[in-house]
């Protein structure tokens, strides 16, 4: 049986969703999603920006996290960069890792700057991916 991954950030509209692309392409020896605490639309930069690199998350659905069931993971990727403020509170028990990163959404500027904006973050997230890939321990 796969071990299970959760990429968690706040709306699951953006970072946790261009993560779960990410590691549904590469990550392919677990099982891989992603929630937020708040379920939100996908946001079409992110749908768009995975899109330039080849990755069609656009059948993706956005969900909300069931804390009752975080023990059902076997390694969960927080995403939020207010993880003090809005994302929840990983528990000892729980393998976690987290990733500060800036949300996406809240790019202001024309269509370029916020493309630009999504691709830093989408970029950093695959980074991230890779050395997970080689690093993980679960």
């Amino acid at each position: 049986m796969k071990k299970k991954i959760l990429f968690l950030c706040t709306g699951n509209s953006c970072r946790s969703q261009m993560a779960e692309g990410f590691g549904n392409k590469y990550l392919l020896e677990y099982n891989v999603s992603s929630a937020g605490t708040e379920a939100r639309c996908i946001n079409p930069h992110a749908i768009k920006s995975m899109n330039d690199i080849g990755i069609d998350i656009s059948n993706q659905t956005s969900k909300k996290i069931d804390l009752s069931k975080l023990d059902s993971y076997d390694l969960i990727i927080t995403l939020c960069g207010d993880v003090k403020g809005q994302c929840p509170v990983i528990e000892n028990r729980h393998k976690h890792i987290h990733w500060d990163l800036q949300d996406p959404a809240l790019i202001k500027g024309d269509n370029n700057k916020i493309s630009m904006g999504f691709s830093k973050i989408r970029d950093l997230i695959f980074e991230n991916i890779k050395q997970l890939k080689y690093s993980i321990s679960i």
